[in-house]
C-alpha cells in the first residue's frame, strides 16, 4: 500500500492559522449568544473616514449582544451596496443624490453620525507646513513638486490620493474647487476625479499607510489616520487665518455648516476654524427592514447617545451638536420595519 504523502510544513502552518481564525470567530459568536444577543449580524459597508469610531461603537454594542459587521470600503462602494440591497445599512461622507434615492422605492433616511476634519498629511521630518490656498492647490496640481518651494529642506513631493470612490475625496476636492476656479474647471469635485499628479491608494487607511512608507509623501486623510511619522499641515481658511486641525478649530468650522431640513448640508470653505470639515452619514432604508428593524434602531439610538458621542474627541472626531442630535434622533424614528 502506498504511503500517504505528507503536507509541506508551510501548508500545515497556514491551515493551523486558518483554523485558529475560525475558532476565534466562533468564540465571538458564542460569546454574543451567551449575552442574550442574536447571532444574525447587521451588515454595513461604506466610508473609511469614520471607520475607527464606528468600529469602537460596534465593539461596545457587542457586549450588549448586538453584532455589527462593518466593511470600510469607501463611500462609493458603500452606496453601491446599499443600492443593491446587499447590506442592512451604509455609510457615506457625501449624502446620496436624488437620482440615487429614486432607485429605492422603500425610501432612504440619511442620518448624520459624527463629523471630522480632512488633514493634509505629509511625511517630511522637521518640516512645519503652513499652506496658503494657492500652495495647497498647486501641490495637488503638480505645480509644486519639492518641499524647498514651501520653505522646507529640499525633498521631492510625492502626492498620494485615493484610488477608490471616496467621500473623503469628494469633500477634499470640493474644498479645492471652492478656493480655486482653475481647479474647479480643470479637475472639479467628486468621489472620483482625474488627478493631475500622484499615485492612488485605497481607503483613508491605505493613503496613510502609503504616506508612512514614502518619504516626502503628501496626501489627504481623516485626522484620526495621521500618526507618526506623519504630520498635519496648517491650512488657510476663507478669512485668511492659518489653522491646524485641533478639536477647537474643527468645532469652530463645524458650527458654520447648516445641515438644513434634510440634514445633508456642507460648507467647503468656512470663514472660521479649520477649513476642511464635514459631517458623515449613516444611510438606512426607510421601510422594508423587517426583522432587523429593532436591531438597527438599537444600534443607532446608541451611537446618537451622549456616552457614544462623548467618545468622538478622543478618537479624532467631533461630537454632534445637541440640536443636530435631536434632529438625527427624529430622523431615526421615521425608519420602519
Amino acid at each position: 500500500m502506498a504511503r500517504p504523502s505528507l503536507l509541506p510544513p508551510a501548508t500545515v502552518r497556514a491551515a493551523a492559522r486558518r483554523w485558529g481564525a475560525m475558532a476565534g470567530s466562533l468564540a465571538t459568536v458564542l460569546a454574543m449568544t451567551s449575552c442574550g444577543g442574536s447571532t444574525t449580524p447587521l451588515n454595513g459597508a461604506g466610508a473609511s473616514f469614520p471607520a475607527s469610531i464606528y468600529q469602537r461603537w460596534f465593539q461596545e454594542l457587542a457586549g450588549q449582544g448586538v453584532r455589527v459587521n462593518y466593511q470600510s470600503l469607501g463611500s462609493g462602494a458603500g452606496v453601491n451596496q446599499f443600492l443593491s440591497r446587499t447590506v442592512d445599512f451604509a455609510a457615506s461622507d457625501v449624502p446620496m443624490k436624488e437620482e440615487e434615492i429614486a432607485k429605492l422605492p422603500q425610501g432612504v433616511v440619511q442620518i448624520p453620525m459624527t463629523a471630522g476634519a480632512i488633514a493634509v498629511a505629509y511625511n517630511h521630518k522637521g518640516c512645519e507646513l503652513k499652506l496658503s490656498q494657492a500652495q495647497l492647490v498647486d501641490i495637488f496640481s503638480g505645480k509644486i513638486n519639492n518641499y524647498s518651494q514651501l520653505g522646507c529642506a529640499a525633498k521631492p513631493i510625492r502626492v498620494v490620493h485615493r484610488s477608490d470612490g471616496s467621500g473623503t475625496t469628494a469633500n477634499f476636492t470640493a474644498h479645492l474647487a471652492a478656493i480655486s476656479p482653475a481647479w474647479k474647471e480643470a479637475v472639479g469635485a467628486g468621489k472620483t476625479v482625474k488627478w493631475p499628479t500622484g499615485i492612488g491608494a485605497k481607503g483613508n487607511e491605505g493613503v496613510a499607510s502609503q504616506l508612512t512608507q514614502v518619504e516626502g509623501g503628501i496626501g489627504y486623510a481623516e485626522v484620526a489616520f495621521v500618526k507618526e511619522p506623519l504630520q498635519s499641515a496648517a491650512l488657510t481658511n476663507a478669512s485668511g487665518q492659518v489653522v491646524k486641525p485641533t478639536l477647537a478649530s474643527k468645532q469652530e468650522a463645524q458650527s458654520s455648516i447648516d445641515l438644513g431640513p434634510e440634514l445633508i448640508g456642507s460648507n467647503p470653505n468656512p470663514p472660521k476654524g479649520y477649513p476642511i470639515v464635514t459631517f458623515t452619514w449613516i444611510l438606512l432604508y426607510k421601510s422594508g427592514n423587517g426583522a432587523k428593524h429593532d436591531a438597527l434602531n438599537k444600534v443607532f439610538s446608541y451611537t446618537l447617545s451622549e456616552p457614544a458621542q462623548a467618545m468622538a474627541p478622543s478618537l479624532g472626531f467631533i461630537s454632534l451638536p445637541s440640536d443636530v442630535v435631536v434632529k438625527a434622533k427624529a430622523a431615526l424614528a421615521t425608519v420602519q420595519p
